[in-house]
């Protein structure tokens, strides 16, 4: 199953951004998966503008209404119908991300 993944983000990126960046890089890897990098001037957190990511055309939404974590992004790809196979390890892999830009904020 192929998915579209499209981030979008402020230029320069940073915080949420830069996270959601890394998740779809994530994404790439490991379920060969299409990303695009849309840049936005308007801020529109989880819809059209940045900071958001975007499944096949569709933003997630977080389950805390602030930042997206990987269980987030692993409930959302099972409901497209992605397989535990398709996305076993990925939740672990997508805590790397998250964990860098922890490390960052301080």
């Amino acid at each position: 199953m192929t998915f579209g993944i499209d981030v979008v983000s402020k230029s320069p990126p940073g915080g949420r951004c830069a996270l959601y960046a890394g998740y779809a890089e994530v994404l790439a890897a490991h379920l060969h998966a299409a990303v695009r990098i849309r840049w936005s001037s308007r801020p529109d957190a989880h819809g059209d503008g940045y900071p958001s990511l975007l499944i096949d055309g569709v933003a997630l939404a977080p389950t805390d209404g602030v930042l997206l974590m990987p269980d987030d992004i692993c409930a959302a790809l099972r409901a497209r119908g992605c397989g535990d196979d398709a996305l076993a390890g990925l939740a672990g892999a997508l805590e790397a991300p998250l964990e860098r830009m922890m490390d960052a904020a301080g």
